[in-house]
């Protein structure tokens, strides 16, 4: 039996996965593959790594520093959130990443991007990209409030524009059993861009038209992906775990009361879904 964990992304939002997947780790519950869109794939790769706590520690010791999120690190980088600093000083150093079990372990690793040429979605595998990093960031990469990233020569930007969830490349890739971690509340939709949002979309990205297009389909997608796992979970296809109730925790939040409240909602919701996620394991 194949199984795979898939994580939803949504920036700072992604503390509630961060809880859920601490449990696994304390549960001894692993995975053959795991497959995260944006903050999902940063969250991910502490749990393959084996370092429960980390994204937790990670998120509220830098949350509220200038140099981690927010305008400061945008004008002074071009970008809200400051990767380099994430994947240097934080990873390297303050709050190590254990880089070789994540990169050797037996879990399977995919991140999601999304291809400003082309405007579909790409998927970068850890066993076949060139930087697995460097995708992981380009997955992440907020449009407009980030640069674009380039991997070997091709730009590209984050996951979730083309694919919130990646549920069903699991599914493609053979999976027989998928725990999806959403960040939002049973019933959320994504709201189509303002018209001036998508002007300024327009014009950013005036040389990527199947970008721009993909940008202005995002909300669409979303809400098909949405019906689409309530299907899959009514059939038993896949086990969902989704924060309960309406989450009030922004995308660069700096608030580290509300942070540590979502990442222990994220806890007791999984400590609550053991005994449902082993069954779902066991039924054939």
């Amino acid at each position: 039996m194949k199984k795979a964990l898939v994580l939803e992304g949504g920036s700072l939002r992604s503390m509630f996965s961060a809880g859920v997947l601490d449990v696994f780790l304390e549960q001894g519950i692993d995975f053959n593959g795991a497959f995260g869109t944006s903050a999902g794939s940063l969250t991910l790769i502490s749990f393959i790594a084996g370092q429960a706590g980390r994204t937790k520690r990670v998120n509220l010791n830098f949350a509220q520093e200038k140099d981690y999120v927010g305008y400061y690190t945008f004008l002074k980088n071009h970008s809200v959130f400051n990767f380099n600093y994430m994947f240097k000083e934080i990873s390297d150093i303050l709050i190590p990443l254990d880089r070789e079990k994540f990169e050797n372990s037996p879990c399977d690793f995919t991140a999601t991007t999304t291809s400003c040429q082309t405007g579909k979605t790409v998927y970068h595998n850890k066993h076949t990209s060139s930087n697995i990093y460097k995708a992981i960031e380009a997955g992440s990469s907020m449009p407009i409030l980030s640069p674009i990233i380039n991997i070997d020569g091709e730009p590209y930007l984050d996951g979730g524009i083309t694919d919130a969830a990646p549920y069903q490349k699991a599914l493609d890739e053979g999976y027989d059993k998928i725990v999806l971690v959403l960040t939002r509340e049973h019933g959320f939709l994504k709201s189509m861009p303002s018209p001036m949002l998508a002007r300024l979309y327009a014009k950013h990205y005036s040389q990527y038209p199947q970008f721009f297009h993909a940008l202005m389909n995002t909300s669409r997608m979303y809400e098909r992906q949405m019906r689409e796992i309530d299907r899959l979970e009514y059939e038993k296809r896949i086990f969902v775990i989704r924060p309960e109730k309406p989450v009030n925790v922004s995308r660069m939040e700096r608030d580290t009361t509300k942070l540590l409240h979502l990442y222990e909602e994220g806890r007791q919701n999984a400590e609550k879904n053991l005994e449902n996620l082993a069954q779902y394991f066991a039924n054939k």
